[in-house]
């Protein structure tokens, strides 16, 4: 048998089938063909939903991450509907009562606090504020929850990821307490915006941010608008809880992150006032000792309790504060006017005597900045020494950042004595040369960045 006769055959036999079955063959294929169509209809639609919902989802990343976005201020807060019982809210803030006394807490609960950053430390600052009855708190960071905040981040579930920080936070905030206004900005702040989201009066600002110009921004904004301020050191490569501290900018010698703030606050004329939250233990992963011009130019581990410490030692400062708890007084401001006067002078004599140069050529924040972050205080020669001063590095240039060096009183009239073309290298050996040019080429580096 051909092939062409079995297919003859078939055909024949499919004809008398469809014939002797005529209906239900109709009924068959027009099941079909409704099938397909109801099955093409999902599908197309299923297909345009997550086309829309994936241009939505462009849009809110593209509003949300815009240079010159609108400031809007959205709060989250007590409703003028409801009436909260006044000793329900005495009860839960109880032990911070018998702590601060009804005065000081009332001093809390009438404050407005601002958090910049809702993250690691901000998150954690945020809420024991809440929690300790500061009942106006505004949140600022334009960054969302993903999975790998889970680790540190104070409230946040796995039903967050996704969600802009500060909107995780005023969420799980409505629950703990209803009676707090909170406002929740997912702007990015900036000097343009800071008259905004800044705006109310604040009586603390917090600042938790990693960007050092946006940290700086920021302090010199308060500095200048007399706003207190608190900052945040980082927590990275840090596992030892019992070295976090409050201490002033001022005394921040330890850290690495904090001596490249402390710089170049020295550069705006900032070199005392603001509160730092830092860790003075040594870090523990090697190339974290150098002083970085920049925070995000590293990216440090984190070990998870350790930001809730930063944040809760911040958070405590600050209701401490509110209340005027006198018991525990601010940290020292640790600086050496005095001895700062006394080089001043020293300078500006050695200047107009040696060199005929009658300009001051620094003033008092000068001597503090070459003084104590360029030499640490320290004789480029022998060490700590009780009279020191700063004294041109290569007599034939003027005294500036890049040409002065710190010695004692008797070395500097030592070195100024030198004939006019001693060879520093043979005189000094290369030991001291090179730590000289090192610290002349690392300010260089800051000033590159400051510019």
């Amino acid at each position: 048998m051909t092939i062409s006769s079995t297919v003859e055959q078939w055909a024949e036999g499919a004809t008398r089938f469809i014939d002797k079955h005529n209906n239900a063959v109709q009924m068959t294929l027009t099941a079909v063909a409704a099938s397909a169509l109801t099955a093409s209809a999902i599908l197309s639609y299923q297909a345009s939903q997550r086309r829309f919902n994936s241009k939505v989802l462009k849009q809110e990343l593209h509003l949300q991450e815009s240079t010159t976005p609108s400031i809007e201020l959205s709060t989250i807060g007590p409703n003028s509907a409801l009436s909260f019982d006044e000793s329900l809210i005495e009860e839960q803030l109880a032990r911070n009562i018998a702590f601060l006394g009804p005065d000081g807490v009332k001093r809390v609960r009438q404050s407005f606090v601002v958090v910049v950053g809702a993250g690691s430390v901000g998150s954690w600052v945020s809420l024991m504020l809440l929690r300790s009855g500061v009942q106006h708190l505004r949140l600022i960071d334009p960054k969302r929850l993903n999975r790998r905040n889970m680790a540190y981040h104070a409230v946040a579930n796995l039903e967050d990821i996704g969600m802009a920080k500060v909107q995780v936070l005023s969420k799980h905030f409505r629950e703990i307490a209803p009676f707090s206004a909170v406002e929740c900005c997912t702007e990015r702040l900036m000097v343009s915006n800071m008259d905004t989201l800044l705006g109310g009066r604040p009586a603390f600002v917090v600042d938790t941010m990693d960007n050092i110009d946006e940290k700086l921004a920021l302090a010199e904004y308060c500095h200048k608008h007399n706003i207190k301020l608190i900052t945040s050191m980082s927590a990275g490569a840090k596992a030892d809880p019992t070295r976090i501290q409050i201490s002033d900018v001022s005394d921040t010698m330890e850290d690495p992150l904090a001596r490249a703030y402390r710089r170049r606050l020295k550069m705006l004329k900032i070199d005392r006032g603001i509160p730092v939250a830092l860790s003075v233990e040594k870090p523990l992963h090697p190339g974290t000792q150098e002083a970085p011009t920049d925070f995000r130019s590293r990216q440090l581990p984190i070990l998870g309790p350790i930001p809730s410490m930063f944040g809760m030692s911040i958070a405590t400062y600050i209701i401490l504060q509110l209340a005027e708890f006198t018991a525990l007084a601010p940290p020292p401001v640790k600086l050496k006017d005095n001895l700062y006067g006394r080089i001043l002078y020293d300078v500006s004599d050695r200047e107009r005597k040696t060199y005929n140069n009658h300009e001051p050529p620094f003033d008092i924040h000068d001597i503090v900045y070459v003084f104590e972050e360029m030499w640490q205080a320290k004789s480029i020669l022998t060490g700590p020494q009780d009279r020191l001063t700063l004294v041109r590095w290569d007599r034939s240039k003027p005294l500036t950042y890049l040409n002065a060096v710190c010695m004692s009183r008797d070395e500097a009239r030592a070195h100024d004595a030198l004939p006019p073309n001693t060879d520093l290298l043979k005189h000094y050996g290369s030991d001291i040369v090179d730590h000289v040019n090192k610290q002349f080429e690392l300010e260089k580096r800051f000033q590159k960045f400051w510019k």
